[in-house]
């Protein structure tokens, strides 16, 4: 029976249901296994799967890979978009956003994709691309919109939002992101996630808003 027999009675509903398996699945193999070691075959052993509709679905595995990140990256964005406030003062706007941020990139779950997408980029250049962007736009964005508004109030002082924006994230992204690239996920760090994070915001405040009192968190003094 060729791919497609077979297939006309089936429900929209059953097929985007197999879809969700199949992209569960593949989630699984390829974080456990990486590109080379996945096998199209092994991710059609899920209950309901076959090796005809998995290939009706995804013709190949670099494409099934693809989809899998593009997937993914809907639950980062639903990460970071559930941490965003919209009012307060700019130290409580801005630790916010750290605090979200940094226990977003702390995630073994993340960290395990983000490692992924960079052993495999050059495989599947548009995947890790569409991923780059994707966060440009929903996360990236959505903070330099932030500083600009803020800015505008005269909460900050923020000549170049963009800038800006880069030196905050890094604040985060060097002791979060770079030592479990480098080091793994065992390795012990010398701050916490919050610790991290705040000591971000004091020193971004420092700069762009020095006259401005930061607040201490009244759950952390």
């Amino acid at each position: 029976m060729g791919i497609g027999e077979g297939m006309t009675d089936v429900s929209d509903d059953d097929l985007e249901h197999k879809r969700r398996v199949i992209l569960d699945r593949a989630r699984d193999s390829f974080l456990r296994d990486g590109f080379n070691k996945a096998a199209m075959g092994q991710i059609a052993k899920a209950p309901q799967i076959s090796t005809a509709t998995l290939y009706l679905h995804f013709p190949s595995k670099a494409e099934l890979f693809h989809h899998m990140i593009l997937d993914t990256a809907e639950e980062f964005v639903g990460i970071m978009r559930s941490v965003r406030i919209e009012a307060g003062l700019p130290c409580e706007r801005v630790r916010a956003f750290t605090r979200g941020y940094g226990r977003f990139l702390a995630d073994p779950f993340v960290r395990a994709v983000l490692r992924l997408i960079a052993a495999e980029r050059d495989r599947i250049p548009q995947a890790a691309r569409d991923i780059y962007e994707r966060g440009k736009r929903e996360v990236g964005a959505p903070l330099i919109s932030a500083l600009a508004e803020l800015t505008a109030e005269g909460g900050l002082a923020v000549d170049n939002p963009p800038a800006a924006a880069g030196q905050l994230m890094g604040m985060i992204e060097h002791p979060l992101f770079m030592s479990a690239m480098m080091l793994g996920d065992t390795h012990t760090l010398e701050r916490n996630v919050e610790q991290i994070a705040d000591d971000a915001v004091r020193t971004f405040l420092a700069r762009y808003a020095p006259h401005h009192p930061v607040h201490a968190d009244p759950a952390h003094g």
